[in-house]
């Protein structure tokens, strides 16, 4: 799973991708001109401490992919300039993060003279689905002269639903906001749709804005129903200085300046359920390991994301809920109390599940 940041030069974005991979020191905005990708484990408490209770040699963090695009400035024409290569980069991601800046600092201008948040929201998304409208035309024009030399269903099925998306785009509405169903949607994944990716947007305030975050978030929401994204409000300059602390200082830190949860627990925690994953879990001597898992995976499909040979010689699955195992303790007593059970093959799973997989 990879998740893209992209924004406008001096937004703060590499400020955010380096304290989401906990760096020390990070290259300025005006220097870096590549993109950047870091694996970042995912933190979960109850990981955590599960590994605590069973003291096994390792613990295995369930992992995200963070992409740092490099930040859009302006061209000599003085227009801020999307080229082909940026583009491409966006594309290679599941889901992305905009990251939009509302500070003022006067000793770092703003690519577009004024600090204005929904314009550069708008900026983006319109590039974005200019950039489908594109495609969408293209494919459009080379479906028909297709059907004109063959009349195979499954070129009409793809005809008709990028006529769908066409529409749909010339609304300048993003293609997130449509209503696809599972095969509709398997069938435009090999397009890399720019507006059909998930979408977060992670606003970037000062120090001397914590109390009117809120309301100026509301706004934000109520100005942006259309573009179907979460907003979140991140401190950059203050979430870098909390990724340098200990994790018994970071609390205090936070409290004092009324945080209450960090940029990187937000955006992790965003980008799963833009995604629709969550995590189980197995336990055991040699390591204690969350998983990532597609919302509504059977059992089985959980299996073989351990490993394929689970998912072909599938039995059961033993399985405890989290929150069951540490209310009784141990496996025994999960069992005395009917809290662990045996699940067969299409048994969903749930996030905070324990499972052992019994396999042939």
């Amino acid at each position: 799973m990879q998740i893209g940041l992209v924004g406008l030069q001096f937004s703060g974005k590499t400020t955010l991708f380096n304290t989401l991979s906990k760096e020390s020191s990070h290259a300025s905005q005006t220097q870096k001109e590549e993109a950047a990708i870091e694996v970042i484990k995912v933190p979960d408490e109850r990981l955590d401490k599960l590994t605590k209770i069973f003291n096994p040699k390792k613990q295995v963090n369930a992992t995200i992919e963070v992409y740092d695009l490099p930040g859009l400035k302006m061209s000599d024409d003085n227009k801020v300039k999307i080229t082909t290569s940026f583009l491409n980069g966006v594309r290679n991601n599941d889901a992305l993060f905009y990251v939009i800046r509302a500070f003022n600092d006067e000793s770092v201008s703003h690519p577009m003279i004024s600090v204005d948040p929904l314009r550069d929201i708008n900026f983006l998304e319109t590039e974005f689905l200019l950039s489908d409208l594109a495609f969408l035309e293209t494919r459009l024009e080379k479906l028909k002269k297709d059907l004109l030399k063959s009349k195979d269903e499954k070129l009409k099925r793809e005809l008709s639903l990028i006529e769908k998306c066409l529409t749909h785009a010339e609304k300048e509405l993003p293609l997130r906001s449509l209503n696809l169903d599972e095969n509709e949607l398997k069938l435009l994944t090999g397009f890399q749709l720019l507006t059909l990716k998930q979408l977060g947007i992670a606003i970037n305030f000062d120090e001397n804005s914590i109390d009117k975050v809120d309301s100026d978030i509301e706004q934000l929401k109520q100005s942006t129903t259309n573009l179907n994204a979460p907003i979140i409000p991140f401190f950059a300059k203050i979430e870098l200085e909390l990724s340098k602390l200990e994790e018994d200082d970071r609390a205090t830190f936070m409290q004092d300046y009324g945080i209450k949860e960090s940029a990187l627990s937000k955006i992790l925690r965003t980008s799963y359920e833009l995604l629709g994953l969550h995590s189980f879990f197995t336990v055991g001597e040699d390591e204690c390991r969350a998983w990532t898992i597609k919302k509504n995976y059977t059992a089985q499909q959980a299996a073989g994301v351990i490993h394929t040979d689970f998912f072909n010689r599938f039995i059961r699955a033993e399985v405890v809920h989290y929150e069951d195992f540490i209310q009784h303790g141990s496996f025994n007593k999960c069992k005395e109390a009917g809290a662990w059970r045996l699940e067969g093959k299409e048994y969903i799973v749930k996030d905070g599940d324990i499972l052992n997989i019994r396999h042939s």
